[in-house]
């Protein structure tokens, strides 16, 4: 198949220069404020935004630099096929994560619960619909098996 390539959108600005010690999932506590400052040319694209309470971020995980197909991930001890897990050794690294929007001025988006590094090249936002994105009764595979679920789940060394 041919590559495929993305031109980004914009760039996430967050309180993360570090991958260690910082929040996994924007439902961690430890998560915090941020910015997603949108390229001028792609303002037009955020008409009607600012009326969802949550939007859906996509963006390059820019300082992966291998991947794996058998991780270790965050948050257990045991080895688990990487499509099994969140992990970011992907071989293409494209986060995802559902942020809070508290408010879109211009072409910024000030968002609440960023889990992602600063300088982030952001690719893509997609509305939050909970008719659409929330499944009550979903499982989590090996995940809901795991018996003490962290408050404060951060990154550690174990993908730098």
């Amino acid at each position: 198949m041919e590559a495929v390539t993305f031109q980004p959108i914009g760039v996430l600005r967050t309180p993360f220069d570090n991958p260690e010690n910082m929040p996994i999932q924007p439902v961690s506590s430890l998560a915090a404020k941020g910015r997603a400052v949108v390229f001028p040319e792609f303002t037009d694209g955020l008409f009607d935004l600012d009326g969802f309470s949550h939007i859906i971020i996509i963006y390059h995980l820019h300082r992966v630099k291998r991947q794996e197909l058998i991780v270790t991930p965050f948050l257990d001890n045991t080895s688990h096929g990487l499509f099994a897990t969140r992990a970011p050794v992907r071989p293409n690294p494209i986060g995802i994560s559902v942020v809070e929007l508290e408010k879109v001025e211009d072409h910024t988006l000030y968002l609440a619960n960023v889990d992602m590094l600063d300088g982030t090249p952001l690719l893509d936002i997609k509305p939050y619909v909970p008719d659409f994105d929330s499944f009550p009764l979903a499982q989590a595979g090996w995940y809901d098996k795991i018996d003490k679920k962290p408050e404060n789940p951060y990154s550690d060394d174990r993908f730098v």
